[in-house]
């Protein structure tokens, strides 16, 4: 029992310094809201302040829990699976805390909260979202896998593609001025996504090629969406929005660019694998003598 709570230990029971990196990791958000409430406060809204950033690092907890398969296998990193499991529980925890903090902020007038809920479009979604996360994280063990069995385990789990899409939406419901961040993480979002799909369509893990053309696919759409968003809002026409993208500024560096970025650094990622798979030597064929030896 000690052993299993022990979260730095590998499965063998060894130190990981890959688990401590992520703990650290799942830490930073409290590590960040400590030092601006030290320093500049958290606003004339404290609570308010809280309930947005822990909702924020539960989406970004959640996204990097299913980059975690494409990274493993692009960059013959296998030990992310290790952590995959720990990534989306951490989302699990800041997503719980966000709607606790949302009673807090509430008075803890539950009925007011379920009201909330009910009557509000994006809390609904959000509330639908943070359900499915809970039954996720409570069958994440090994003896729920045991218990439902390997292949309905893994259906339940592909759960979490929908999830992360009703996430999304409760993200750009929410955000009422700037929406840079969350047509960035819906960039990726669609990475992602496309990433598995064309593992599906190619019954195997893409290549250079393939990871390319779905980086300017991905940022493509990421462009046409946020010029079509921002020309219905301010009635402008989205060419002219688009146009305006293109201006290359690292001051105003739209999110496509960087979704671009992003899934140029996997094709990057990609080749650098493959040519260090092309230079290792082959398995030298044993001998007669060594054929006997193996036999024996």
């Amino acid at each position: 029992m000690t052993a299993s709570l022990a979260l730095w230990r590998d499965r063998r029971g060894r130190i990981s310094t890959l688990r401590i990196v992520v703990l650290a990791f799942l830490a930073l958000p409290v590590v960040l809201a400590a030092q601006a409430f030290l320093t500049a406060g958290l606003g004339a809204r404290p609570i308010n302040d809280l309930i947005h950033r822990t909702g924020y690092w539960a989406l970004v907890f959640l996204l990097v829990t299913l980059a975690v398969t494409p990274l493993a296998r692009v960059g013959r990193l296998n030990g992310l699976i290790d952590v995959r499991r720990m990534l989306g529980v951490g989302a699990c925890v800041y997503a719980g805390v966000h709607i606790l903090l949302f009673v807090a902020d509430q008075m803890f007038d539950l009925f007011k909260v379920a009201t909330e809920i009910v009557l509000r479009l994006y809390l609904t979604i959000g509330f639908i979202a943070l359900l499915g996360l809970i039954a996720l994280a409570a069958t994440s063990t090994d003896a729920m896998v045991r218990r439902l069995g390997s292949r309905r385990w893994q259906r339940l789990h592909q759960l979490v593609y929908g999830i992360a899409l009703l996430a999304l939406i409760h993200f750009f419901q929410q955000t009422k001025a700037d929406i840079w961040v969350p047509t960035f993480t819906a960039g990726l979002f669609v990475w992602l996504m496309g990433y598995r799909l064309l593992m599906r369509w190619r019954k195997g893990a893409p290549g250079a090629l393939a990871l390319l053309a779905l980086a300017a696919l991905a940022s493509a759409l990421v462009f046409a969406a946020e010029a079509i968003g921002i020309g219905l809002y301010y009635r402008v026409s989205p060419l002219l929005v688009l146009q305006s993208a293109f201006e290359f500024d690292l001051d105003m560096l739209r999110p496509g660019w960087l979704v671009l970025g992003a899934g140029l650094c996997v094709v990057v990622l990609q080749l650098v694998q493959a040519r260090r798979q092309k230079s290792r030597p082959a398995p030298a064929k044993p001998t007669p003598s060594h054929a006997v030896e193996e036999a024996a």
